[in-house]
């Protein structure tokens, strides 16, 4: 016991000596999370006595599990069976194929993978974008709504139109003994709904579980957990309300903020001591993130000493911003810090294009982690394409990248057809096309497409003859002719997307602002350079986006694009409470040396606009006249409140007001907003 309780500080050895009920261990950014849960497990395996079997750990990557179920059993002295500790798709995996019988299916299934998927989509469906309809059937799956609901909620066309899919789709699988990523754990909590002896079964045999990450379960995920756990309350759940940064995937904040709701008389342990980062970098985040008013509450505190203030840059353009990252990168590894030692982030991957152009110009090696460089992504390849064929007509391979971008109905036989007969007359396949009349075209692809074809070589001959003209009008009507970001409309990374070709749209208008007498061959000889540029070999520093960092860490980290409508995010549905907890995660990927970065104009929307600094700087008591914090209410939606006229009531929803918060209070039927000050918590 002794090995397995040593170097905890005394919040993490209570959470590990918690054995029965529902717990909750809230751990902070860098406080030992993974040590603890481990521990926790080690001590009830080999000190409580609990056997291997009776345990079952869930967490969201195999890396992590693998890590985990090494650490856990390092701290193991006995010859233990090694514990499930495992992802919970390869949970519902394991289980299917003990129990998919119940359900009149042979345990033979095959798993398939997203390509498989948009395959068989793509057989049912060839009108709507496959990401369009593969997203929507999963956030079905999770919100365990089958086709028949699904089709009766949809109000739009487009979406009872999926719902028709959905069905074909489910059916196919059926037929063919498939399951989907999803599958395994809606068919995972059909069978425990369905077949209640099994459920009662399977909690008894896990009669001690805990889960990882727990802020980042879905809705499925949280109704599982109530089936796993139907004869017992032994669930422990690890996570941090304040890194919950994915909702735009599903993911459920509110789980960990009402865990006690879901699973009455829990304990809650806060870890709060952190091993990462200095004092002075946790005052910041500490002070951002008490804005908040959607969190359980919990203070940061450094167990290293010393460490710089955390500083910030402004600079007039993105261009500049670059330079002086570029520059501070240089000087520490003059320095000698070691490359890795250093990461720059953001929150959109549109900005990376004036970060990476700003390194390679200063000779600094870096990576790119979880996403492709500006110029490889395939909108901006596109775009890109367009450009060649408009400068060189005869560039047939830039031409079949584009020929059916926007959609004019050719396939893959289409292109390869009108390739091969451009090929056996010696032509191009762009001059081969111009030269056919309507009869010869309508020979070799639909009379639609034929039609298209024709639309398509007239703009391209048009937009030809305005960029030796007129190129700063070229850009605008490129867009307006062939509406590329039209094509985008309704794919799951629509925003991204969007966001990256008016970058791209940004960047020709000031390449044309100064280059004011520039062809667009220049452009495309330019910005080839840039994006082809022959790295420097040896260790790179890298950037990232800020979600890509989450679970990383960095002696000396920059954050760029500190301003309002990028960190944070406004508008497109956007949640000012996770940009907050965004910021947060950012600020506490830091170690040593935390620099934060705005700009007074940058492209946005494909136009250069005047921003403002980030209210974050300013949350954050970074910079003069900073907002005085206002302390988070400590009530929350399905609280019990006792007002002294009205009585007792259910807290149904939580506002601002001013100073101070606004309650929406439930008496019995009767509903009333009253000011959190005159009602106290029962």
């Amino acid at each position: 016991m002794d090995t397995i309780l040593e170097g905890l500080n005394d919040a993490q050895r209570s959470a590990v000596e918690q054995i029965d009920g529902p717990l909750l261990i809230l751990a902070g950014a860098g406080s030992g999370k993974t040590k603890t849960i481990t521990s926790r497990l080690a001590y009830l395996l080999d000190t409580v006595g609990v056997p291997a079997s009776n345990t079952l750990t869930l967490t969201f990557t195999n890396k992590a599990a693998k890590e985990m179920r090494q650490r856990a059993m390092g701290l193991i002295r006995q010859n233990s069976f090694p514990p499930l500790l495992c992802t919970f798709h390869k949970f519902g995996l394991l289980f299917l194929k003990f129990h998919i019988h119940l359900l009149g299916r042979a345990n033979n299934f095959v798993v398939i993978d997203t390509d498989d998927k948009k395959k068989i989509l793509k057989r049912i469906n060839a009108d709507l974008p496959l990401p369009l309809i593969a997203s929507e059937i999963s956030r079905y799956k999770n919100s365990l709504i089958d086709p028949q609901e699904a089709y009766a909620q949809a109000e739009l066309t487009n979406y009872k139109h999926i719902a028709k899919i959905y069905e074909e789709y489910e059916a196919y699988l059926l037929k063919n003994n498939l399951v989907d990523f999803d599958d395994l754990l809606c068919l995972t909590y059909r069978l425990l709904d369905e077949h209640t002896d099994l459920c009662r079964e399977t909690s008894e045999k896990y009669r001690y579980i805990m889960i990882d990450e727990y802020q980042d379960t879905n809705e499925l995920q949280l109704r599982l957990l109530q089936k796993l756990c139907s004869t017992h309350d032994n669930l422990c759940v690890v996570g941090d309300d304040d890194q919950s940064i994915y909702g735009w995937r599903g993911a459920h904040v509110r789980n960990i903020l009402e865990f006690d709701q879901d699973f009455q008389n829990a304990t809650v342990v806060k870890l709060e001591h952190n091993y990462r980062s200095t004092q002075p970098i946790l005052t910041v985040a500490n002070a951002l993130i008490e804005h908040n008013r959607s969190r359980l509450g919990k203070t940061l505190i450094a167990t290293k000493s010393g460490g710089d203030d955390v500083a910030t840059i402004t600079s007039h353009d993105e261009s500049e911003e670059s330079r002086k990252i570029a520059s501070a990168i240089r000087s520490l590894l003059a320095q000698g810090v070691r490359a890795n030692e250093i990461a720059v982030l953001y929150r959109i991957n549109a900005l990376s294009r004036s970060l990476e152009e700003g390194l390679n110009r200063a000779g600094i090696a870096y990576k790119l982690v979880g996403g492709l460089r500006f110029y490889d992504r395939a909108e901006i390849k596109d775009l890109i394409s367009y450009l060649r064929v408009i400068t060189n007509v005869h560039d047939n391979f830039s031409l079949k990248r584009i020929i059916n971008k926007p959609k004019r109905g050719l396939g893959k036989a289409s292109i390869d057809k009108l390739e091969l007969s451009a090929l056996q007359s010696g032509r191009s396949m762009f001059e081969f096309i111009s030269t056919l009349s309507d009869s010869e075209l309508e020979a070799l692809v639909r009379k639609k497409s034929a039609q298209e074809l024709r639309e398509f070589i007239h703009e391209i001959y048009e937009l030809r003859s305005v960029a030796e003209e007129a190129m700063y009008r070229f850009i605008d009507l490129l867009e307006e002719r062939f509406k590329i970001k039209e094509t985008l409309k309704g794919l799951p990374d629509e925003s991204d997307k969007i966001s990256n070709i008016d970058e791209f749209y940004g960047l020709f208008r000031d390449y044309v602002k100064q280059n004011p007498d520039a062809a667009l061959a220049e452009f495309l000889n330019d910005i080839t350079l840039q994006s082809e540029q022959d790295q420097v070999e040896g260790e790179s520093i890298y950037i990232m986006s800020i979600h890509a960092s989450k679970g990383l860490e960095f002696e000396h980290l920059f954050v760029i694009g500190m301003e309002e409508g990028f960190l944070p995010l406004i508008g497109d549905g956007s949640d000012l409470e996770e940009e907050r907890r965004l910021g947060y995660v950012a600020f506490t990927r830091a170690k040593s040396n935390l620099t934060l970065s705005n700009v007074n104009s940058r492209f946005y929307k494909g136009r250069r606009t005047d921003l403002q600094k980030s209210r974050f700087i300013n949350e954050a008591g970074l910079c003069e006249g900073s907002l005085i914090l206002e302390k988070n209410t400590s009530f929350k939606k399905g609280d019990l409140v006792r007002h002294k006229i009205f009585g007792a009531g259910r807290v149904e929803g939580v506002s601002k007001s001013g100073r101070e918060f606004k309650l929406l209070l439930n008496f019995g039927g009767t509903k009333r907003e009253i000011l959190a000050s005159f009602v106290e918590k029962l």
